[in-house]
């Protein structure tokens, strides 16, 4: 039995995707890490899992609902599938970059597992609370439409409903209690996505 194109694109991004994931928790091994010296163990969000993962295991979830059962989107329309999904993944990158680049400036960790030392609310972070998520879900949604795969972009509630209750939530209550008022007025001021 030959395996379809949307398997392949699926199983093949949750691989990449899982590699780069890999390359940075390595790297942030050898660089020893924020918390290499055991303070502030407790001070974190408390995040189900690390947001990557909930992604990566939607997104091997997806392939194998698509081997199992195959419900392809938009079968006669690969190049608009390709260029539609690769927008999206793009924009999602860009999303993360800039995110990435304010964590950097301001000096504080990007994992959600280690101390947040700093509010960062300048950049992207005036438009969304949280273009980590947001950039990783568009992502998600370009290998899913690239792919044409029903499953990958019907679990996109589910996903968000995890991202949103096991990730967002907490990161929240912990800012509130880290940063207090500060972070309330930001809170009140940016929306949770867009």
């Amino acid at each position: 039995m030959a395996i379809s194109e949307t398997v392949l694109i699926l199983a093949g991004g949750t691989v990449v995707l899982a590699v780069m994931f890999g390359i940075r928790v390595a790297m942030r091994a050898m660089a020893g890490g924020a918390a290499a010296d055991g303070s502030g163990a407790r001070d974190t969000a408390g995040v189900i899992a690390l947001p990557p993962l909930i992604f990566l295991c939607f997104l091997a979830a997806a392939a194998v609902l698509e081997a199992l059962i195959p419900l392809p989107v938009l079968a006669g329309q690969a190049l608009a599938r390709y260029l539609a999904g690769a927008v999206l993944a793009v924009c999602g990158f860009a999303f993360i970059f800039m995110a990435a680049g304010r964590f950097n400036a301001a000096g504080t960790n990007i994992p959600p597992t280690l101390p947040t030392t700093a509010l960062v609310v300048d950049g992207i972070y005036r438009r969304t609370r949280n273009p980590f998520y947001l950039g990783t879900t568009l992502i998600y949604l370009g290998l899913g439409v690239a792919a044409g795969s029903f499953w990958a972009i019907a679990l996109v509630v589910p996903l968000l409903w995890v991202i949103n209750a096991g990730v967002v939530a907490r990161e929240e209550r912990y800012l509130e209690r880290k940063f207090g008022d500060a972070y309330r007025a930001y809170k009140a001021r940016v929306r949770r996505w867009v």
